[in-house]
């Protein structure tokens, strides 16, 4: 720590006085998904007693915000519902911000949403040069950096250092506040089972990966499905350019099959705005020069996105209308997630030379026991619309592939008919028809 020993010590503090700076009335934000402030959230709740209308925002916390757990005095707000922020928001103890991912620092810098009077983050130890790094979730964190009022940080030194070059730090001298707190960061199995259905789609959409490709994958069990087919494969010089840097990429990189090298952007390097996933994950980011932190602005600019040639961009939905609009974030007016960086990624890689963009589901789906065509006639009433249908291109279950884009209505539903579950076939066929949409006359051949 060298000069800034001192420093450090001076402001360094127990979380329960580091929260005392928190006023009725005051805008806090969170650092997000592993790096939600654990010791200064727990902190905070204690004082509810003390406190009216604070509001907390956060994006996809992987801790209970126990703040949430005191309605009358904490109004908790997240950016995309992790499982845990899903309970609470059944149970009416948290509540969405709508907001496409890559937006969410012009939203802090242009003031679009409130003031933050207090952040609160968790980072790495500091280093010699007096910064603190964001750990795995680099977001949107240096905006809000940027803005607060009040900046106390959670020093974890069990977190990665994340390499980047572009807004991934905060200086002692930003920093108002230092608490210490020790904690494991979420460790998610890498080893999720992957079904007959996961491997049908991720088969499907490895054919459509070239040499070269630039890729964007998610978490859960189609991306492993895929990633398992790619480590695989004898392609050559793929890239990463994602929102999120997951384990499916790691076995790709060391087999060589990920370099880089084709990048027009961020040659070289595998770039990504937040980490979520297993031990050996954040082991492999941590002071990784393959690998680049980047604020979200950058990670999901649809421009930038774009300049990367042959971007590969998979993302998962819980339905689609004949229309070709998308829903991947509720379940009529329940949600489920939020918008995240979904549409950015659409697209930036149907501008991308070569690129293509993928929605993917199975045809079906249980509802109370019962077995139900994820391809609608419309959307149910409240649906948020993920994707609209200007931006949908290719469309994937298991039953094979569509691609809308440029297609009129009546084709856009006979092809998605086509790759429905073939129990639902009929009955969306006359759907159609009653819509105005599909006549057999204009059946494709």
């Amino acid at each position: 720590m060298g000069k800034y020993i001192k420093e450090y010590q001076n402001k360094l503090r127990t979380p329960d006085d580091a929260v005392k700076i928190v006023k009725s009335g005051d805008n806090i934000s969170y650092s997000h998904f592993a790096m939600a402030p654990p010791a200064l959230d727990e902190a905070l709740s204690k004082r509810a007693d003390e406190l009216q209308g604070v509001t907390i925002k956060g994006i996809c916390s992987m801790i209970l915000p126990k703040v949430a757990l005191a309605p009358q005095s904490f109004i908790y707000y997240t950016g995309f519902f992790s499982p845990i922020e899903r309970k609470l928001r059944e149970k009416g103890l948290a509540q969405l911000i709508p907001a496409n991912y890559g937006n969410t620092p012009i939203m802090a810098r242009e003031r679009y949403s409130a003031k933050t009077n207090v952040l609160m983050i968790a980072t790495t130890p500091m280093d010699n040069n007096g910064y603190f790094n964001f750990g795995p979730a680099c977001s949107e964190i240096r905006a809000l950096c940027d803005i607060s009022e009040k900046i106390i940080v959670e020093v974890n030194d069990q977190a990665p250092w994340c390499l980047g070059g572009e807004q991934e730090t905060v200086h002692i001298s930003e920093v108002d506040y230092i608490v210490e707190k020790s904690s494991p960061l979420i460790d998610i199995p890498a080893d999720i089972p992957t079904t007959e259905v996961d491997r049908k789609i991720a088969a499907i959409i490895a054919e459509e990966i070239e040499d070269g490709a630039c890729l964007q994958l998610g978490i859960g069990a189609l991306p492993i499905a895929i990633g398992k087919i790619l480590a695989d494969s004898d392609l050559k010089d793929l890239g990463v350019q994602s929102e999120m840097m997951a384990d499916c990429y790691i076995d790709m990189f060391e087999k060589g099959i990920i370099t880089g090298r084709r990048k027009t952007i961020d040659r070289d390097k595998m770039t990504y705005t937040f980490a979520l996933g297993s031990k050996r994950l954040y082991e492999f980011i941590d002071r990784n020069p393959a690998c680049a932190i980047l604020p979200v602005d950058m990670t999901n600019q649809p421009a930038r996105i774009a300049l990367n040639d042959k971007t590969i961009a998979v993302n998962n939905a819980i339905e689609i209308d004949l229309y070709g609009q998308v829903n991947s974030e509720s379940s009529g007016m329940k949600y489920i997630s939020g918008a995240g960086g979904q549409l950015d990624f659409t697209c930036g890689a149907t501008l991308s030379k070569g690129g293509k963009a993928f929605i993917c589901m199975s045809s079906t789906k249980e509802i109370n026991g019962q077995r139900v065509s994820r391809i609608l006639p419309y959307l149910p009433l409240g649906t948020a619309v993920s994707v609209p249908k200007t931006w949908v291109s290719r469309v994937v279950t298991e039953y094979g592939m569509a691609n809308l884009m440029g297609q009129p209505d009546w084709i856009r539903a006979e092809m998605l008919i086509n790759i429905a579950h073939p129990d639902f076939r009929d009955e969306l066929v006359k759907a159609a028809a009653q819509q105005g949409i599909w006549k057999r006359s204009n059946k494709i051949s």
